[in-house]
């Protein structure tokens, strides 16, 4: 045991390391082995950890992973939405720096899950699943948003290239450090024009922008080649074209779900949208038994 001095300076860390009460509260702690646990003694293989767990049984979990733009509280809406449908759900924040730092900001998020989950990508978030859930072997199946879904050794800017271009490129700009924002003036035009406007200048003043060089970033694997997909096509997008994503949706074999929404569907459509991730879930935990 520790002395009663040490024990006090390791909780005087936790609190100038920035860990809040309301924070501790809303984590779920890890499990403590005790120190007689057959785990502990030696030569005991260690117990599996989620990311390892089987994906027998049903897909009660969903993680969520945001485009560029915005942050995991875009999801807000479909989080509520799913929670009252009694999903464990899990939203990412993206640090949107580059793909490799996204794809390890989603995968520490899975490492979380217990049982199988079903990844939900939206626009950017396409990118960054195609990647993870090839060597994710907790994620059952996808889901992709107004996403794209790069092949092997595509990146972003390559699957862009096959739509042309688009109305809302023309509202982005890079600066001086070499990340994209979109002109507040036309946020609520190119990217939601299906939500108010006074959401829209909220959204527009909170964009969390990324990085230029993340879309030059080809995947190294693509999980859509051996997992079941979706595809959520918003037929109103000014950012991703609609006829984009019906040839990413068709590569990928992916099952169609088409809602007339602008680009930040999860915003605008959030019931809808939470309502296509419930039927993959169901159609994957059908698959399951």
């Amino acid at each position: 045991m520790l002395p009663r001095r040490l024990l006090c300076a390791a909780v005087l860390c936790l609190c100038f390391a920035g860990v809040s009460p309301s924070a501790l509260a809303q984590t779920a702690p890890a499990a403590q082995q005790p120190a007689d646990d057959a785990s502990s003694q030696p030569g005991a293989q260690p117990a599996p950890s989620p990311a390892n767990a089987s994906l027998g049984g049903p897909v009660r979990n969903i993680v969520l992973v945001h485009g560029a733009f915005v942050d995991g509280s875009s999801w807000n809406g479909v989080v509520a939405k799913l929670q009252q449908k009694g999903y464990h759900v899990s939203a990412v924040q993206n640090p949107l720096t580059s793909l490799a730092d996204d794809v390890a900001a989603t995968r520490r998020v899975l490492d979380r899950e217990n049982g199988p989950v079903l990844l939900v990508g939206h626009s950017w978030g396409g990118v960054v699943i195609t990647e993870v859930a090839a060597n994710a072997p907790n994620v059952a199946g996808l889901v992709y948003v107004a996403a794209l879904a790069p092949q092997l050794h595509e990146s972003a800017m390559d699957v862009m290239k096959a739509g042309g271009p688009m109305p809302a490129g023309q509202s982005i700009s890079k600066d001086a450090n070499g990340f994209l924002w979109v002109d507040r003036a036309l946020y609520h035009a190119d990217l939601a024009a299906d939500v108010s406007e006074t959401v829209a200048r909220v959204l527009a003043a909170a964009q969390v922008p990324i990085a230029a060089n993340a879309f030059d970033e080809p995947v190294d694997q693509v999980g859509w080649k051996n997992k079941p997909s979706w595809y959520v096509l918003t037929t109103k997008d000014r950012a991703v074209s609609p006829d984009l994503q019906k040839m990413i949706a068709g590569r990928i074999g992916a099952k169609v779900v088409p809602i007339a929404s602008s680009h930040l569907v999860p915003v605008s459509h959030a019931g809808a949208v939470a309502e296509a991730i419930d039927h993959a879930a169901r159609e994957l935990s059908r698959q399951q038994q």
